[in-house]
């Protein structure tokens, strides 16, 4: 990216819009100083404090998405697992950490057939796994935070002590989980004040979570999985014959593990190795790019465009079902699926005129509900970072005194003893979770998008945007998308804003098109950050799926 006047970028601007009548609704934020993007203006105004107190983009992340767990308890909080890629500028490397937790020693496949179940459970207490998130809070903080973890989670307890305002997204997802509320006791009584969901505008407070924030202010990971909070989750398991047990707490920990990655028309793309489902983004990428998309009869929305991206998604997950896990204990075929031959001979099997209903896996030779946060900071450190309770407000439990919900990320697991994610204590289910990351030349994007199995194909959606289409990073996040959540048939969620002419063409092909609205949240929310490391300059983006915003650090002489 080149420098320019700024009355030659103001003229380029303004020539561009009128010509194009511009269809992004948001500008990018655009700062030489720090960057957070996130899904509340709440969580990312604690995340640039941080940044303005002096520190860095890994702090920024952990205070924003601590409070992404008071603002939006439905979604994410302590009792649900996180992933994050961090970029360190100083040495140019990347590191990923897995902060998923795993099924208790007890929970099997046996165990639930004596209790009668036939499948995986995906709410009450035999669907809880171990929570990551806390450890993971710590991992981040004690290889690259530049403040105390008590410092960075100050805020949130202030904000769930003293209570907000509910926003309008917030309000929408709280209201629909009303019944979901009202089947565990402390549930209710924590999330229903009043006997019904906060309205917007409604001031909630939730005096429990902030003295559960304030035990791993205090004491770190040992506040959680050791302590005080630790032993109120136990009582509850007590009371309701759950399986987790003191030593599935406390001898639980984070894992730092290398991204994967590919490449895609001159950018690289990193994902999280499983037990994440980010291997699909890449196989999906690997697929697409043996098609000329972005050229002649492949512009952006176009029916063959779609059509295309919509089948290397099917290709890509039945490959991730069949063959991905927890990788620890078994060999998984990483290498074979990310390969461009792998792609290649996959490529072959789309019809461009015909839609595929049952996608098959290949045949390998013998041999969501979540947030997302994105950070920058002034030297160029990078945070990627992905944190949910599975479904809306998980399992639906919340240990009395506590003030969150336990996740119900059990419900990913496999009964088929033959399934790479079979169910089996001290194992992690496959995820559905994944923070993005790429980089071309002398820039380096952090990138995200919400909504379970929407996940890995949104990202395949954003980079073709940005690779194919160029647009930059506010108009791809914001562009219309598809979203397929099914793994066999030929439904696909399609948002209003592509044209009836492809939506007709599509179902001429053998798409069955369920449309949506112009900005749906089946189709998630995401959040980006870029940075052009030629320059110093840093830009930001947020998806206006959800109620957040990218907000930039003060410069430092404008500072109270």
């Amino acid at each position: 990216m080149k420098l320019v006047s700024p009355l030659l970028a103001l003229a380029v601007l303004v020539a561009s819009a009128t010509a194009q009548e511009r269809s992004q609704s948001r500008s990018m934020v655009i700062s030489r100083n720090g960057i957070v993007a996130a899904e509340s203006p709440l969580a990312a105004q604690a995340g640039a404090r941080i940044l303005e107190s002096g520190g860095n983009a890994v702090d920024a992340a952990i205070a924003t998405n601590a409070m992404m767990g008071v603002v939006e308890p439905m979604m994410n909080g302590m009792g649900g697992d996180l992933f994050a890629i961090v970029y360190d500028a100083k040495s140019g490397k990347l590191y990923g950490l897995n902060a998923s937790g795993w099924a208790p020693q007890g929970l099997t496949i046996d165990y639930l057939r004596r209790l009668g179940f036939t499948s995986m459970p995906s709410e009450g207490v035999n669907s809880i796994t171990v929570p990551g998130a806390v450890d993971g809070w710590q991992e981040l903080a004690d290889k690259f935070g530049r403040r105390k973890l008590a410092s960075d989670l100050a805020g949130a307890i202030a904000t769930a002590q003293d209570g907000f305002p509910v926003p309008e997204w917030t309000a929408a997802y709280w209201k629909a989980s009303e019944a979901y509320l009202r089947s565990n006791a402390e549930a209710a009584r924590i999330y229903l004040p009043s006997g019904h969901t906060p309205e917007v505008g409604e001031i909630f407070r939730n005096p429990e979570l902030a003295w559960s924030l304030r035990q791993v202010a205090a004491d770190g990971r040992e506040g959680f999985y050791a302590g005080p909070v630790a032993a109120r989750i136990l009582a509850a398991m007590e009371t309701l014959k759950g399986p987790v047990t003191q030593e599935d707490l406390r001898e639980f920990r984070s894992e730092w593990v290398e991204p994967i990655s590919t490449t895609y028309r001159g950018w690289t793309v990193y994902e999280m190795p499983p037990n994440g489902q980010g291997l699909a983004a890449l196989e999906m990428l690997n697929i697409m790019e043996t098609f000329p998309l972005g050229q002649t009869g492949y512009g952006f929305g176009s029916a063959d465009t779609l059509h295309i991206m919509i089948e290397a998604k099917k290709l890509a997950y039945a490959d991730l079902v069949r063959y991905i896990g927890d990788p620890r204990g078994q060999k998984l075929p990483l290498g074979t699926l990310l390969s461009k031959q792998w792609a290649r001979g996959r490529a072959k099997q789309i019809d461009p005129n015909h839609a595929s209903c049952h996608a098959i896996a290949g045949d390998i030779p013998a041999g969501g509900d979540t947030t997302y946060l994105a950070v920058v900071d002034r030297d160029g450190n990078m945070v990627s970072l992905i944190q949910s309770n599975y479904s809306e407000f998980g399992s639906g439990i919340v240990a009395p005194g506590t003030g969150f919900a336990l996740q119900n990320r059990g419900g990913l697991f496999s009964f088929d003893p033959r399934s790479p994610d079979a169910l089996a204590g001290r194992k992690r289910p496959l995820h559905t979770i994944i923070p993005g990351f790429a980089e071309k030349g002398d820039l380096r994007m952090a990138f995200g998008i919400m909504g379970g199995w929407n996940q890995s194909q949104a990202h395949g959606q954003f980079i073709a945007n940005l690779a194919d289409f160029h647009m930059n990073i506010q108009a791809a996040m914001e562009a219309p998308r598809f979203s397929k959540l099914t793994f066999e048939g030929c439904d696909v969620a399609i948002e209003d804003r592509f044209g009836a002419e492809t939506r007709t063409a599509l179902e001429r092909k053998g798409h069955r098109i369920k449309l949506e609205g112009p900005l749906s949240t089946v189709v998630g929310g995401g959040q980006a950050v870029l940075r052009d490391f030629s320059t110093g300059v840093n830009f930001g983006a947020s998806d206006p799926r959800k109620d957040g915003e990218a907000v930039a650090e003060l410069p430092l002489e404008a500072r109270p």
